[in-house]
Order: C-alpha cells, then structure tokens, then sequence
C-alpha cells in the first residue's frame, strides 16, 4: 500500500470511529460554521492547530503560510480576514508562530533558497528595524527565539493596520487580536502580545470614511 493510501483508509476508519462515537457529528458540521476563532499560523506540519488547543472541526476557522505572515498584498489572507471577520463574525484572531521556524531562521541569515526569499524579506524587513533588540540577545538559541516573538508581535500590528480590522473596530465589531508562540520541545502557548479596538496605533492607519 502507497503511504497516500494509507491516508484515505484511516479517512474511512476515521469517519466510521466518528459516526458510532456522535451519530450527528456529520450532520452538525454539514449545516453550520460558527467559529469563534480564527487562526493565522505557520504551515509547519507540527503545529496543528486543532489539536494543540484541543478543539473540534468547526471551532476554529484557519489560515496557515510560512512563517504565519499577515502581508497586505496577500489576497488568500485578505480574503480570508475579511471573511471572518465580517461574515463569521470571529471575536479573536490569533497569529500563532512557534519556536524553532525555519522560515524565521531563513530570514535571518544570507542563503538564497529560491523564489521564498520573496516571501521571507518581510521578515527580514522585521529583524531589519528590531535588530538592535533582538541581536542583544548573545545566545544563539534565545536571540532565534526572541526573533519569533518579534515577528508574531508585528503580525498581529500589521493585522491591526488592515482596512478590515479598522472598519470592525470603527463599527462596533470588535474582535480582539492575540500574539502566540507555540512551544516545540514542550507543546506549551506562549501569549507574547494583544491588542484591541482601544489599543493606541498611530493615527495614520486610522481611516476616517469608514
């Protein structure tokens, strides 16, 4: 049997395990969707977000990329934000990193690896302007570590500054935004930051027609 076969029949054995356990399982998923989460993480395979906050299919609506990156010009985001935020009507967003991210790493150091570079200089535009911060950091582990914190931390501001989250804030839908790191080496979330529709960012991002 091929490994991707195997995939399909765990599906079966999965779904049949399911329909014993909750007869409506099925039937409750197919019907409605009303998370109250939304989730803006890493594509690494180890970080799987249902499982880590110990949830169910339909409790948390997803977005994954490398490096959990929230870039304006990034229309699947975008999408998926505005989606969210204005049709689910989520009360949190959370941009979750976790520690040992290789697309952090990457950007970090000076090796080309292909057409991701493009994607990673946001990155590196980050530990660019927080370089003092964070490489005051002298071990190697810690000042990586420090490097994830950073970038979740201007994530979740730069969720802030969409037109989406400023046009909820400004009416009335105020979903609040969460920094976390998931810990590898101990399954442990670690909240690095929040902000909310009370929370000071500079005035400029602020749009008065909405």
């Amino acid at each position: 049997m091929q490994s991707y076969e195997k995939l399909l029949v765990n599906n079966k054995e999965w779904s049949k395990e399911q329909q014993k356990a909750d007869p409506e399982y099925f039937k409750r998923l197919e019907n409605q969707q009303t998370p109250e989460f939304l989730w803006i993480g890493c594509s690494d395979s180890r970080v799987p977000p249902n499982q880590i906050t110990k949830t169910q299919p339909g409790q948390i609506f997803i977005h994954r990329n490398i490096a959990n990156l929230v870039v304006n010009t990034d229309q699947n985001l975008l999408s998926v934000l505005q989606y969210a935020v204005e049709v689910l009507k989520v009360k949190h967003i959370i941009v979750c990193g976790h520690y040992g991210c290789g697309g952090v790493k990457a950007a970090m150091g000076n090796q080309s690896l292909g057409i991701i570079d493009n994607w990673l200089k946001e990155i590196k535009d980050i530990y660019r302007m927080n370089k003092s911060e964070v490489d005051s950091i002298t071990d190697e582990k810690e000042r990586f570590n420090k490097m994830v914190e950073v970038n979740v931390r201007e994530q979740v501001i730069n969720l802030a500054k969409t037109s989406i989250i400023q046009h909820a804030w400004k009416n009335g839908h105020k979903p609040y935004l969460h920094g976390w790191v998931y810990g590898l080496a101990d399954g442990i979330i670690k909240p690095v930051c929040e902000l909310n529709s009370d929370s000071e960012i500079d005035s400029l991002y602020r749009y008065e027609n909405l």
